[in-house]
């Protein structure tokens, strides 16, 4: 990753809310997002998500910001990583309209399910994006996750996958933003044929 122009990206992002990025907070993100033992919910996360942004005609100030702090804190081993992300980010914006926004945006991308608000819609799309990245690319993101899973035994991760995968592959719409609408085909087909090798393994 191009640390300069992720540092540009979280600069603007606070610069289209009408603010000044806070001091040393891009460098925190920034080592949270490389620790060890993270393999998938990395800067390549990141990069990839301001990526899709650039493709959404309107894109409301908290997005940018609720982006950098979604998976700021992160163990698959716990239920509250969002919630303490977005903890994060109400620190650094205070006790604001702009704080309590992208505190629903954050929160919007744990249960990665239908959303009223189009902002909180747009996180739950660009996180799961990569449902619908080119084969070699999405491939490589599931080897990345079990990186993560490492602690889970074969059997109990492809159960928990299986069910994650099911999960998408049963919506109506995958997708919830208009500009996502053409990623659904090539998210069926990568969902499809991930669950029918999962199954494969299993027997």
């Amino acid at each position: 990753m191009d640390t300069l122009l992720l540092k540009d990206s979280f600069s603007r992002a606070f610069v289209g809310a009408g603010l000044k990025a806070p001091d040393g907070v891009f460098e925190a993100l920034a080592a949270r997002y490389s620790e060890p033992g993270r393999a998938y919910h990395t800067l390549q996360h990141i990069a990839e998500g301001l990526g899709h942004l650039k493709n959404v005609r309107y894109v409301s100030p908290e997005v940018p910001i609720a982006w950098w702090f979604h998976d700021a804190i992160y163990d698959p081993k716990r239920t509250d990583n969002e919630e303490k992300s977005a903890a994060w980010a109400a620190a650094v914006l205070g006790k604001t309209p702009l704080a309590a926004k992208v505190n629903a945006a954050i929160l919007a991308t744990k249960a990665g399910a239908f959303a009223a608000d189009p902002a909180a819609r747009l996180m739950v799309d660009i996180d799961i994006a990569i449902l619908a990245a080119p084969e070699p690319r999405y491939s490589e993101a599931a080897a990345q996750i079990r990186q993560e899973y490492a602690y889970l035994n074969e059997a109990d991760y492809k159960a928990f996958r299986l069910k994650v995968l099911r999960s998408f592959s049963g919506r109506a719409f995958i997708y919830q933003s208009p500009e996502f609408r053409s990623l659904e085909t090539r998210a069926r087909k990568n969902l499809e044929r991930e669950i029918n090798a999962q199954i494969v393994r299993k027997k």
